[in-house]
């Protein structure tokens, strides 16, 4: 960071600030002076920043700014040098961070301007969690088993190693314009995916429950952290796993192949997203999970 020649920093979902105490500390160790933007439409945390801003004189160049980030408009055409961002699920996108830096984007200087994270990348594996399946089919809700949990997995048995799933890689500059969902001309991109993954023959037989989901992300250079298990950053314990449960579970046989077929999906107005999966093995295909949102989707 001491070789990064910068002055604006835009903290985009800034909360209640540990974002923005980062950004000020980074600047202090290399003696940068900066101008922050601390941008965010959650109006208690508004008040918890202006309150920070207002007692602690070292956040005297703080900007907080109550907005939804993907609509506000930075005073006089300012670009950031460096957005930071804190947007990421269990999944890596499934609190919805490809479309709000999408949104963002434009606020970042096209000419070197640096995304904080930069990239993120989901991966899927197969478990058998019988425990945790009895669980979830206990409770007294008929879509319960069409709604990813984020749960701490415990007594389970990962079946394959984890493959990766999706990708995003902010910014993106390749963008194609159009009408954003507040009827405003911005960059906007597909964040529709599909992945089919296949994991090899099973060594034994099992039970599969459903599965796990888990994160990588690159933050800066080779600066990263992860929940995925064989890269699992040191000491974390921010996300745990995102469980895709099975409405039936499936018996695979030793030697016989699964495969995990996952839709992101996100409605024409770009109004909410969801995730539809369904399982298939040599013999069985199963029905598709949570069409069209019926049990889970997340509002924009």
């Amino acid at each position: 960071m001491a070789n990064c020649e910068f002055s604006v920093v835009m903290v985009v979902g800034a909360g209640r600030g540990p974002l923005v105490a980062a950004t000020l500390r980074a600047a202090e160790t290399v003696q940068r002076k900066l101008t922050v933007y601390a941008v965010e439409k959650n109006p208690n945390a508004v008040i918890t920043l202006r309150n920070r801003v207002a007692d602690d004189a070292g956040w005297g160049g703080v900007t907080v700014v109550s907005c939804d980030m993907r609509f506000w408009e930075a005073p006089g055409g300012v670009l950031a040098d460096i957005l930071v961002s804190e947007l990421l699920g269990s999944f890596g996108d499934n609190e919805l961070s490809p479309e709000c830096l999408d949104g963002a984007q434009r606020f970042l200087r096209p000419d070197g301007g640096i995304s904080i994270p930069c990239d993120y990348t989901s991966f899927v594996a197969p478990v058998s969690t019988p425990k945790l399946w009895q669980q979830i089919n206990g409770l007294d809700n008929k879509e319960k088993l069409e709604t990813p949990y984020v749960v701490r997995l415990w007594n389970f048995v990962q079946l394959a190693p984890a493959q990766p799933c999706f990708k995003f890689t902010h910014p993106r500059w390749c963008a194609t314009r159009g009408v954003g969902a507040a009827g405003t001309e911005g960059e906007l991109s597909d964040n529709r995916r599909f992945g089919a993954i296949r994991f090899a023959r099973q060594a034994v037989s099992s039970m599969v429950h459903g599965f796990a989901g888990f994160f990588e992300s690159t933050l800066f250079g080779d600066q990263m952290i992860s929940i995925h298990p064989p890269t699992h950053s040191p000491g974390m314990f921010s996300w745990f796993p995102l469980y895709f449960p099975l409405r039936t579970p499936v018996y695979v046989a030793e030697g016989e192949w699964i495969a995990f077929h996952i839709w992101r999906c996100v409605d024409e107005r770009g109004a909410k997203v969801w995730y539809e999966w369904c399982v298939e093995t040599a013999t069985y295909t199963s029905p598709i999970h949570n069409p069209a949102g019926r049990a889970c989707n997340i509002g924009l």
